[in-house]
């Protein structure tokens, strides 16, 4: 056993031995045992090992093998580390213990699980030695070395350890090779010029096995401890484990699942794939980041900046394991400490999320196959009919002639740009679909996209520097390098060209893992270790080419292999670039793959879903993990992309996707329709219903998104980020809120009039009627008909509604409404963000209004802290005020008295105030 050392932050010379196997003592704690043992229990444990491998042994008539030396039966089934990952093969003892590692056997898991690893790392495996550290401004640099060669190919020796204390709330380590540059992600990160004085962490280390141990100083609770497993480092099989402080993890996406995962054996694989909405595969998008609720409500969060193609190995010890196959290790840690503070601090990293339009938080109507730029036409037309409410129509590939992107079928879509000024002339908008693989097929001259592209070599490229050809829609094509400056001034001039015809709006990016239908290319991919590298993590297909391109492709910036993650975030990156310059006014893009700081660029939908109930429910988690993920432009395709949907199954949704924060139903071809005028007049109502309840809170929306854009707050959000002592909430993920105070609780399943859903402490309103709910913090039955959506108002808010419209241009021009919902104080707060809507950088230039809404004693007070031009033409026309005790004898506007109703379920309104946004006033009743 190696003797452990450890070192402090404060002392970085001193460094005193421990006992023999023991582990790292962080300052003003006792020494800690080993974790695998507990303390003082090293006896105990190994006795009762001994004894159940004795009896299953018995039970199994021998076929568990010779017994395992006294060090692996040391180590609990939960936390034995995982010493053969690979997937495809049958690990024997021999191949196991050819790596130098412990081999036990279990009993097999149930079907579609991983179980306990059968090789897992003795205690004692080699690892690094931190050799040195050093004091720099902003922290330490060290420097680690391996004495031993790991059992991967092209082993680095000497390492390069950088610690920075960013700030009081954030840390930066990043371990890298001593002596050879490697690929970094091209993300622009912050740079800090001086250490942090107060942090609320501190960070021990232990020496030899080299170990980060980092704990939070309120609590002293061990919110990393790398000794668990030994650090590996070689050119493609990056490997650290930590244990964690509790079960509860969020994040590390795209996966399809509960908010809450699984630590039962999970792996979590990152790697961008075109796939239907699956459990257990790898999706569209890579988010190396988690966030953990600690025991006592404290929340941390882990960033790991890496591209390359991943895989996160959860177990119950708890414990987790970072396997990456290229980059470094460069790990940022948010100490919070609430939930969202963690996500706030994670974006400070990262990127804030771009300021949307505000239509684009309007109805948006789309499928693949109208056919016909006619057919388009008329359902946007039977949705004014019944003034369903809507701001945007998109079509799908079907406008293209030959499914070619820039261009136009003209015959089926010659109408195309007069509906585009159709929709322009009643203030609507146009979003049509896009496709970064480009034809090569057409005739040498007669597609300029592809010619020029590859005039001026801005494709990807093979081994041997020709275009890669792959197939999509249009059949072969190539893909464009949006990692070349070059290529974006390209997609921007192809851009202008089609604009000049369709005048669009919005752009939604789709297939930008990349998709390809082929695996690799024509081609096949070449023999190599970058497409077949020593170690493939669980990605579907078990290649890093299935349904996308080689990873030994070549772009400008690296290898596909370490930009693959990086595509779809390229091409938002030039498509938002493009419409900036095209239209002059704030972009609106939808892309499928994204990465960390895609939020500056475009939103996401959640991908290529199914008509079932299953996937409405599974919608959820989705967006409130790209929340979480500082994308808050998200949402799902409401009523299913792909299969029928039922009217009682679309009526749910489209309640449901009233409170996506992009709202968007979207329909597969040769499917029944499934926008709100294809069903009955009841459905049909209720979904016109569920918009137009949507329209009116567009201001408070709007607000939110204003609010995500500064500081990096969340939209739609789980409950457990506003209640995070009540651990009931750390599960909860078929309900969410937006912002602060309105709690959403949709049905989720058929053939129901009711929904039980969790009501935390305090008192609540019903967001339709102003009557309260006074809740212990439990679960509650709701009644809930087809027709209705629960929707309740936090005590202590305030929020800004607006008469509805059937657009958000409409909508602008209508008074307001501003509901206050008081707390048991008789207080409440709110607040309103508003500008003209469409302008970039409003807020930055000043071009904005900002009012803060309050109410106490009685009194409410609205108070311009910023103001514009804007504010002018907009009106407060109504008050209402929820939780008025008694009725009053009378209510004053700035003094004046004022005609006011009062309910019986203490509900005062004060209507026709006729107040400018713009000024200031106060409503007192007494």
């Amino acid at each position: 056993m190696k003797s452990y050392q450890k070192l402090t932050t404060a002392q970085p010379a001193a460094c005193r031995v421990e006992e023999e196997g023991a582990a790292p003592m962080p300052s003003g704690h006792g020494k800690l045992a080993p974790w695998w043992v507990g303390s003082g229990l090293l006896v105990a444990a190994v006795l009762l090992s001994t004894i159940t491998v004795w009896v299953l042994r018995q039970v199994s008539g021998g076929w568990l093998g010779p017994t395992p030396p006294p060090k692996c039966l040391l180590v609990p089934e939960s936390r034995r580390f995982d010493c053969y990952p690979e997937r495809g093969v049958v690990v024997t003892q021999e191949l196991c213990e050819s790596r130098g590692c412990c081999f036990i056997q279990s009993p097999p898991p149930a079907e579609g699980k991983q179980g306990v690893p059968w090789c897992f790392y003795p205690p004692d495996f080699p690892s690094y030695t931190l050799e040195s550290l050093n004091q720099t401004a902003l922290g330490m640099v060290g420097l680690l070395v391996r004495r031993e060669k790991a059992y991967y190919p092209r082993d680095i020796e000497k390492l390069r350890l950088d610690v920075e204390f960013e700030t009081d709330t954030r840390l930066h380590i990043k371990i890298t090779d001593a002596a050879n540059p490697r690929y970094e992600v091209p993300l622009d990160v912050p740079r800090v010029m001086k250490r942090a004085e107060n942090p609320i962490y501190s960070l021990n280390f232990s020496w030899d096995p080299f170990g980060v141990l980092l704990q939070r100083k309120a609590t002293g609770t061990v919110l990393l401890n790398t000794t668990v497993a030994p650090l590996i480092f070689a050119d493609q099989f990056l490997q650290i484990s930590t244990s964690l402080p509790s079960k509860f993890l969020y994040g590390l996406g795209e996966h399809r699942g509960s908010l809450l995962h699984s630590l039962d054996w999970n792996t979590l694989t990152l790697w961008a794939r075109d796939v239907s909405p699956t459990e257990s595969f790898n999706l569209y998008g890579a988010h190396p980041f988690y966030l953990l609720m600690e025991e006592g409500g404290n929340t941390h969060g882990v960033f790991l900046l890496n591209s390359n193609a991943m895989e996160v190995a959860l177990q119950p010890a708890p414990g987790l394991t970072w396997r990456t196959i290229g980059g470094v290790l460069d790990f940022y840690i948010f100490m919070g400490p609430d939930p969202n503070m963690v996500i706030q601090q994670y974006q400070q990293v990262i990127g804030f999320p771009a300021m949307p339009p505000f239509w684009a938080l309007g109805f948006h109507l789309c499928r693949w196959g109208y056919g016909s730029s006619n057919e388009t036409w008329r359902t946007v037309r039977a949705m004014r009919n019944y003034q369903i409410p809507q701001d945007a129509q998109w079509n799908d590939i079907d406008y293209m002639d030959g499914y070619r992107d820039f261009t136009l079928d003209s015959q089926k879509f010659a109408s195309l740009p007069s509906l585009v000024e159709d929709l322009h002339k009643h203030g609507q908008h146009y979003v049509m679909i896009l496709d970064p693989g480009i034809s090569s097929t057409s005739p040498n001259g007669s597609y300029w996209p592809f010619d020029e592209g590859l005039r001026r070599g801005l494709f990807l490229n093979t081994t041997q520097g020709q275009p890669l050809i792959g197939q999509v829609w249009p059949g072969f094509t190539a893909f464009a390098d949006f990692s070349n400056p070059d290529t974006h001034q390209w997609w921007l001039e192809n851009l202008q060209h089609f604009y000049a015809h369709v005048p669009f709006d919005g752009l939604w990016i789709d297939m930008n893992e990349p998709s390809n239908f082929m695996d690799g290319s024509e081609a096949g991919c070449p023999p190599g270790d970058l497409d077949s590298p020593p170690y493939t993590p669980a990605v579907l297909g078990n290649s890093l080419s299935a349904k996308t391109v080689c990873a030994s492709a070549k772009q400008k910036v690296s290898v596909h292999y370490n930009l693959h993650n990086l595509y779809g975030l390229m091409e938002a990156k030039a498509t938002a670039s493009a419409l900036v310059k095209i239209r002059g006014k704030r972009p609106f893009v939808i892309s499928r793959s994204t990465f960390p700081s895609q939020g500056r660029y475009s939103g996401h939908w959640l991908g290529d879903n199914r008509s079932q109930w299953k996937d409405m429910s599974y919608s959820i988690p989705g967006l409130l993990s790209f929340s979480l993920f500082g994308i808050p432009l998200v949402g799902a395709d409401i009523c299913g992309f792909s299969g029928s949907t039922s009217e009682e199954l679309c009526t749910r949704w489209m309640q449901l996707g009233a409170f996506y924060p992009f709202a968007r139903n979207h329909n597969s071809q040769n499917e029944k329709a499934q926008d709100p005028t294809a069903f009955s007049p009841a459905a049909r109502t209720a979904m016109k219903d569920v918009l137009l309840t949507r329209y009116s809170l567009l201001p408070f929306l709007y607000t939110l998104f204003h609010r995500a854009h500064l500081q990096g707050d969340t939209v739609a959000r789980p409950l457990f980020f506003e209640f995070p002592r009540d651990e009931a909430t750390w599960e909860l993920d078929r309900q969410f809120l937006w912002g602060q105070s309105l709690l959403v609780t949709p049905v989720l399943e058929p053939s129901v009039d009711s929904v039980t859903g969790y009501v935390p402490r305090g008192t609540w309103y019903d967001f339709y009627t102003g009557s309260s709910v006074n809740s212990s913090g439990e679960m509650l039955k709701m009644s809930a008909p087809l027709e209705h959506l629960n929707l309740h108002i936090r005590e202590g808010s305030i929020l800004p509604t607006q008469k509805p419209g059937t657009t958000t241009e409409m909508t602008r021009e209508n008074p307001l409404r501003l509901i206050v919902a008081l707390s048991s104080h008789a207080t409440a707060w709110g607040d309103l963000f508003w500008d003209d809507g469409e302008s970039l950088d409003t807020f930055e230039k000043g071009n904005y209004s900002y009012v803060v809404f309050n109410v106490t004693q009685n009194i409410f007070t609205s108070t311009v802290l910023h103001a514009s031009t804007e504010a002018t033409k907009v009106t407060i026309g109504t008050l209402s005020i929820f939780g008025v005790q008694k009725p009053p004898n009378k209510v004053l506007l700035n003094g004046q008295e004022k005609p006011f109703s009062y309910l019986d379920n203490q509900v005062l309104a004060v209507s026709d105030l006729g107040m400018s946004l713009s000024q200031g006033f106060s409503l007192q009743w007494l």
